[in-house]
């Protein structure tokens, strides 16, 4: 399993995402409520409802918070590629070996209480390609944390 804050990649679970401390100025601390779909080998999933608390000191840094953090077994990943311009955020993470997986994420902070993103993986194993997926993901500021 692959996540990335309150998103979820099912791929073959050699990988992890683990979100930093850290959003940006393009978007307030408080709790979001994030809706997410899920796209696996062509079948579509229903949207999932969560809320996540962002606190102040989680939004400093979107480019570290939205882009994953490999962690692999018996593969080795190439340094991600990143672009952030303050408020499109682009990554890409490659790994190859007993897995070979691309990630590429592509998040757009458009307010400070509202941001959409895509996150898609394509990987096989022994040259046996896996189903690939793609989840999307829209966010909408709430509140204040409750304290």
């Amino acid at each position: 399993m692959i996540s990335l804050g309150r998103i979820a990649l099912p791929v073959a679970g050699v990988l992890a995402f683990v979100p930093s401390m850290a959003l940006g100025s393009g978007i307030d601390a408080g709790l979001w409520k994030i809706t997410t779909i899920v796209e696996t080998g062509g079948r579509t999933g229903p949207p999932r409802h969560t809320e996540k608390c962002m606190t102040a000191d989680q939004v400093r840094d979107l480019s570290t918070t939205f882009s994953p953090i490999a962690t692999t077994i018996n593969s080795a990943c190439a340094p991600i590629e990143r672009s952030f311009d303050g408020t499109n955020l682009k990554w890409r993470l490659v790994c190859k070996g007993q897995l070979d997986m691309e990630l590429t994420g592509a998040f757009n902070f458009d307010s400070p209480h509202h941001y959409t993103g895509t996150v898609q993986s394509t990987a096989s194993m022994g040259g046996q390609p896996i189903p690939g997926s793609k989840n999307t993901v829209e966010a909408q500021w709430v509140s204040a944390c409750p304290h």
